[in-house]
């Protein structure tokens, strides 16, 4: 458990080479346009698309991978219910650069999948929910590492907002859907489709 926890936090930790810090889920165009403008704007965003956009599914995701079912298919849904090309290409390409990096560590080759199939498979015997957590806790973290790098929010306060996220993320990681959830996060999806012809700017999603 303890290898396993260890090797897990590497994987999702910020440092770990996947580009995430260039992707903003589509939160630079909420906060190009003013409506996302400080912590509590941030906050309220973030826990949105953790409970009713990419969260849930992604979650899902992982659960479905560990528990056997084939990452092809899996990773089929994934794109279906993307939304937009710039959500498909944000979780296909860390999803291929965590699979280079890892192989590159020594673990067996996978193929080319989205970053929550990619980890789903290179779980399999390890705890699903505190792989959820993490992960979670990781695109949480990667959200709002964009937003201290485009607004006035300073490190303590971006703190502070992902602290407060903690119960948001258990609340969607302890989710055991069965069926790829629906995505509810409209505003956020528009965002992001949005953000295709967003400029000047600074993420690549």
């Amino acid at each position: 458990m303890t290898a396993d926890l260890l090797r897990l936090t590497q994987w999702l930790s910020p440092a770990f080479p996947v580009s995430g810090y260039a992707y903003s889920h589509g939160l630079e165009t909420a906060m190009a346009s003013g409506r996302v403008a400080g912590a509590r704007d941030v906050q309220d965003w973030a826990s949105h698309v953790l409970r009713f956009g990419a969260g849930p599914l992604d979650v899902w995701a992982i659960r479905a991978v560990m528990g056997g079912d084939d990452p092809g298919e899996v990773a089929e849904v994934l794109q279906a219910r993307a939304g937009c090309a710039e959500r498909w290409q944000e979780t296909r390409d860390q999803g291929a650069a965590f699979a280079t990096v890892t192989t590159g560590m020594g673990e067996p080759p996978i193929p080319d999948l989205p970053l929550p199939v990619a980890l789903g498979l290179r779980a399999r015997g390890m705890a699903a929910d505190v792989v959820a957590m993490l992960y979670l806790q990781g695109f949480a973290g990667q959200l709002v590492s964009a937003a201290t790098r485009f607004l006035p929010l300073g490190q303590t306060e971006a703190q502070t907002v992902l602290r407060a996220l903690h119960p948001v993320i258990a609340e969607v990681a302890a989710r055991t859907d069965t069926d790829p959830p629906g995505g509810a996060a409209l505003m956020a999806d528009l965002d992001a489709m949005r953000h295709e012809t967003l400029q000047p700017r600074i993420f690549r999603t």
